[in-house]
């Protein structure tokens, strides 16, 4: 089968098609109606010969070609992109697209560089296209190592073989709780009694628990994610968890949560730029690296947590 521009365009609905999880869902992201993308999938099934995937109201799920043609596809893609970098750096400008993965919440974190980063790539070439993916952290690794993301910023305390981390900074997490929850304005003295009945939000980052070890009671009653969904559940008052403090600081300012017991519910867990070993080397990673690094201050990296 030979490849054509077409071609490599429906790989690249396909991809956002899996990547977002179904039809519905890539619709924001390609910026075309459902009944077009549709479309599109059926023509590359046509050119394929193959059923890509089962899509009804059971939901979207792809079928084994599928897999396979997902996988083909992105290893296509990344060396479309390679070819056009390379060819790029031999006329000494950048040029292709910057395709970051960040955890949620890090807009917030004044010491997050990739607005910076960004600012200082445009300056230098305007033939620069940027990608941002906003996922839930084991995504911001598997992004990475499958070549969906150039770079990923993000937590993670077990490193991924054929990955690099870099670390950035520690972030700091506290414990919570809304304005309606018992604990909000309840004496100091009564707060250990209450704690022992609060019921803590299981969060995504459920790993640093060795790491915490506060004895709380997680009765898995409330689970969440992402760092805006503990936040939702904070809010209820129904429940307390842990959030990072730049993110935090809003609903604190305004009244509307409260740190619990900061001297002893606190854990640091450290931020990460994660790049490929095998990409390191590409002129946009090493730029987009190297103005990440540029943007941290270097009194912040430290790669040893307390």
């Amino acid at each position: 089968m030979q490849i054509h521009d077409v071609d490599l365009r429906l790989l690249r609905i396909f991809v956002a098609i899996v990547e977002c999880g179904g039809l519905s869902a890539a619709e924001s992201r390609l910026n075309i109606g459902r009944s077009t993308i549709s479309s599109h999938l059926s023509d590359l099934e046509v050119r394929l010969g193959i059923k890509l995937c089962k899509r009804g109201r059971s939901g979207f799920e792809l079928t084994e070609p599928g897999r396979v043609t997902y996988q083909a596809s992105l290893e296509l893609l990344q060396q479309c992109e390679a070819f056009a970098n390379t060819v790029a750096s031999s006329k000494n400008e950048l040029s292709g697209r910057v395709s970051i993965a960040v955890i949620d919440t890090m807009v917030s974190d004044p010491r997050c560089g990739v607005s910076k980063a960004i600012a200082a790539l445009r300056k230098k070439s305007k033939n620069i296209q940027f990608d941002i993916n906003v996922c839930e952290a084991r995504e911001v690794e598997t992004s990475v190592i499958n070549g969906r993301s150039l770079i990923g910023l993000g937590v993670s305390r077990h490193h991924i073989r054929g990955l690099e981390y870099l670390a950035l900074h520690n972030e700091n997490n506290y414990l919570y709780c809304g304005v309606s929850h018992p604990i909000f304005n309840a004496a100091k003295q009564d707060i250990d009694v209450l704690l022992k009945k609060a019921e803590v939000i299981t969060s995504n980052y459920m790993r640093d628990k060795e790491v915490r070890n506060d004895d709380l009671n997680y009765k898995n009653s409330a689970t969440a994610y992402h760092d805006e969904g503990i936040a939702h559940l904070i809010l209820s008052g129904e429940f307390i968890g842990y959030l990072p403090e730049h993110y935090a600081s809003y609903w604190v300012e305004k009244g509307l949560m409260k740190v619990i017991k900061s001297d002893t519910y606190f854990y640091q867990i450290p931020v990460s730029m994660i790049t490929s070993k095998t990409n390191q080397s590409s002129p946009l990673a090493m730029a987009i690296i190297e103005e990440i690094k540029r943007s941290h201050l270097p009194n912040t990296f430290n790669t040893n947590p307390q």
